[in-house]
This record gives C-alpha cells, sequence and structure tokens, in this order.
C-alpha cells in the first residue's frame, strides 16, 4: 500500500535544512510513497535545487504563507494561523489528500490545531502523546508523554488500548502486553485512579499484564507502558537527562589520559554499536494517538535522520491501518460497572 505524507516543511529549529532532506531519503527507501512539502514555496524549491531535485509525481509541494513559531500560544497559533504550514499540512489529513502529517513544530499548537480539525475517533476522550523507546528486550511504546496531566481511570483504560492498537499494527506483535506504571507490581499500591484503572484494564479487551514499576520499563517486562500525562513526561526527561550523563560520563573517562584514549580506540566497535542501539533519533517521532487522522511529531532539534524516522514511523501508522486498529479495538469495550 502506498501512502501519501503531508510534511510541515516550516516546523521545528532547523526547518528546510532537516524536513527537506530527510524527505528526500525517505523516497528513496520508500519507493512507492509520496510526499507534499508544506510551506513557503519559494523557500522549499530553492531548498531542493540545493539537492538538484525538483517537484515530480512522488513530490509536491503546496504552498502557505504563515508558520507558527515554536514558543507560539497553541490558542492564538490555531486562531490566527489558518494559512499556517501546520495547519494545512494537518487539513491534507482531513481531506484525503495525505494518509498522515508530520511535524517538528510547537507541540501544544499542533495537538490544539489536530484536534480542533479532525476530531477524535468514537469512544475516545482525549488524544495522548505515544513514542518507543529502547529497552534490553527491544523497544516500548509510553503513553501519555504530556496531554493529559490530570487523567481519569477511564482516560488510562483509552491509552492501554490505543497503545496496544499501536504496537499491534507497528511492531508486528497481535497481542502486546500492557503495563500500568505504577509505585508498586501489587494490586494495593498507588492512588485511587490508578488502581481503578487497573481494574478496567484487567477486563478489557487488551492483554494487561498489571503494575509495573520505573525499573520494569527499560527490561522490556511489557509492550506498552500506560500512565498520565505528568508521571509520563516526568519519566521522559528524566531518561533523556540520563542518557545525556552517561554520555558525558563515558567521554570523560575515556578522554583522561593517552592510555584510556587508547582504550576507547580498542572499544570503538563496542560503543559505536552500544550507541547505535540506544540512538534517540532512530525512536523519534511521538504519535498523536486518538484523532481521526494520524499525526507524528517529531522532536523540535531533530537532525536529517531522527526526522526521516518520523516520517517512517507515520507511513508505517498509515499503511497498517492504525485508525482502523484503534476503532476496533475501542468497539469490543464492554461496560464495567464504577
Amino acid at each position: 500500500m502506498s501512502v501519501t505524507l503531508a510534511i510541515d516543511a516550516m516546523g521545528g529549529d532547523h526547518g528546510l535544512a532537516v524536513t527537506v532532506p530527510a524527505a528526500l531519503e525517505f523516497l528513496r527507501k520508500a519507493r512507492g510513497d509520496r510526499v507534499i512539502l508544506v510551506g513557503d514555496e519559494p523557500a522549499i524549491l530553492e531548498a531542493l535545487s540545493r539537492h538538484r531535485t525538483s517537484p515530480d509525481d512522488r513530490l509536491s509541494v503546496r504552498h502557505t504563507t504563515q508558520v507558527v513559531e515554536m514558543d507560539e500560544a497553541p490558542a492564538l497559533a490555531m486562531r490566527n494561523k489558518k494559512d499556517s504550514s501546520m495547519r494545512i499540512a494537518i487539513d491534507l489529513v482531513h481531506e484525503g489528500a495525505a494518509q498522515a502529517c508530520v511535524s517538528a513544530g510547537n507541540t501544544g499548537a499542533l495537538m490544539a490545531t489536530a484536534r480542533f480539525v479532525l476530531k477524535t475517533l468514537p469512544g475516545i476522550d482525549r488524544p495522548a502523546i505515544a513514542s518507543m523507546m529502547p529497552t534490553q528486550k527491544g523497544a516500548v511504546c509510553i503513553l501519555d508523554l504530556g496531554a493529559n496531566v490530570d487523567c481519569s481511570p477511564e482516560h488510562l483504560l483509552q491509552f492501554g488500548i490505543m497503545g496496544s492498537a499501536l504496537v499491534a499494527a507497528t511492531e508486528n506483535k497481535p497481542s502486546p502486553s500492557v503495563g500500568l506504571l505504577n509505585i508498586g507490581s501489587e494490586d494495593i499500591k498507588g492512588n485511587e485512579a490508578v488502581k481503578r484503572a487497573a481494574a478496567l484494564l484487567r477486563s478489557s479487551p487488551v492483554n494487561f499484564a498489571g503494575n509495573v514499576e520505573g525499573n520494569d520499563v527499560y527490561r522490556g517486562a511489557v509492550d506498552v507502558v500506560v500512565c498520565d500525562g505528568f508521571v509520563g513526561n516526568v519519566f521522559l526527561k528524566a531518561s533523556e537527562g540520563l542518557a545525556q550523563m552517561l554520555r558525558a560520563f563515558l567521554r570523560e573517562e575515556f578522554g583522561r589520559s593517552w592510555l584510556t584514549r587508547l582504550a576507547a580506540l580498542l572499544a570503538w566497535p563496542v560503543l559505536n554499536a552500544f550507541r547505535r542501539r540506544v540512538d534517540h533519533r532512530r525512536y523519534n517521532g511521538a504519535s498523536l494517538l486518538g484523532l481521526r487522522g494520524i499525526v507524528v511529531k517529531s522532536h523540535g532539534s531533530a537532525d536529517i535522520l531522527g526526522f526521516r524516522c518520523a516520517l517512517e514511523r507515520a507511513a508505517e501508522e498509515a499503511r497498517h491501518g492504525l485508525i482502523e486498529r484503534i476503532t476496533a479495538h475501542v468497539e469490543k469495550l464492554t461496560p464495567v460497572d464504577a
């Protein structure tokens, strides 16, 4: 199945310097797919010319006159930037001209605009931000990562269903295990919302594995980890900080003397394999789940590799019918007495 992606070419910290070459790399790898670069047409054409490329049957340009700034208030962006590259990229998904939208722009504005234009799926109260992270056994999907700070048990149930559908669609796991992030694995642990969510998940169609603790996540204890947006965002930022600290420690220790620098040279194949295994760029692309269309948020500072990975994630979600899978999972829900 071929897929058309609408790309917010102007979004992110680097804009066209990243989005255009990443789109071209994506097209070289995904032979049957198409992209629509949305943004300032003269600037996009100039960027394409630097790569000795011009629009063709697989690459088209949609001109817009506005750009959503990274620090712009979401409400103002949604109200005043109706011809922004972000808004038009989402509109293309709504119109059916594209099967997915990818943007590295302002997260709040992207979520607000996507929810306004696309609306939520039946049975889903709030969209959630989901992303993949590396573990000892492969990768884990974690949601929510910041869209919903306060969540009811029903919201956490919906996150579990959407995360399960996402992993089933993109990771070739028909029945992924779902865990609820908690301060202990026992059923009596956690606040009332988490306890109630566990009961709802246990009675739902998902493969619920029970509560998981923070140290279970990177062991790969489950395929999907569910939490509210406050906890999820703190977990994500703490993980990013830990990775940066470990890289800094390694540089410091290997740079202490000529002997340690020699050891670094000898260990280079192992270090390179380790770096590749935990490279955050290869996991770039957070999915805005629960909408009537596929929207993927790239990290604002993503480089070409990272943004290309976000494009590949969006294409895979569209190719494997993520929206239809989530809808089917929600329809299987049976009411549970409060």
